[in-house]
């Protein structure tokens, strides 16, 4: 049974991440109580909106998928998830922090939990070997 409940946390864990491509596909009204613009303290000084929309998009759609396939892997007892879990929560902690306005306010909404979420994973991973 607690495979199946670890395993779901990360599907669902995963699948958050698809907000995320929502906003930065504009498929939704931007609102400023939303978090993410689509601004970035690190890349919008060197790349133009349009294009730091689609690397967002394309990563956190990897990263979704890899929490997805990661969830369903340990739901199931199958020997690749580890890599597939710790590979999804560098890659949205580092997709996180780049895509990150520089401002403090709503960091909720920018993906502070999520990052706390992701170092959590890797320190169960990595650090305390869980199974």
């Amino acid at each position: 049974m607690r495979r199946l409940a670890v395993g779901l946390f990360l599907v669902l864990h995963g699948l958050v991440h698809g907000w995320y491509v929502v906003l930065s596909q504009g498929w939704v009204e931007v609102e400023d109580q939303m978090g993410w613009s689509g601004h970035s303290l690190l890349l919008s000084p060197i790349l133009p909106e349009g294009a730091i929309l689609t690397v967002a998009s394309v990563l956190y759609v990897a990263v979704t998928v890899g929490f997805v396939l990661g969830g369903i892997g340990y739901a199931f007892d199958l020997g690749w998830w580890e890599p597939v879990v710790v590979g999804a929560a560098v890659l949205s902690t580092a997709v996180l922090v780049a895509m990150w306005n520089g401002q403090f306010d709503l960091l909720i909404e920018q993906g502070a939990a999520g990052v706390l979420i992701n170092i959590g994973l890797l320190v169960s991973i990595l650090v305390l070997e869980f199974e």
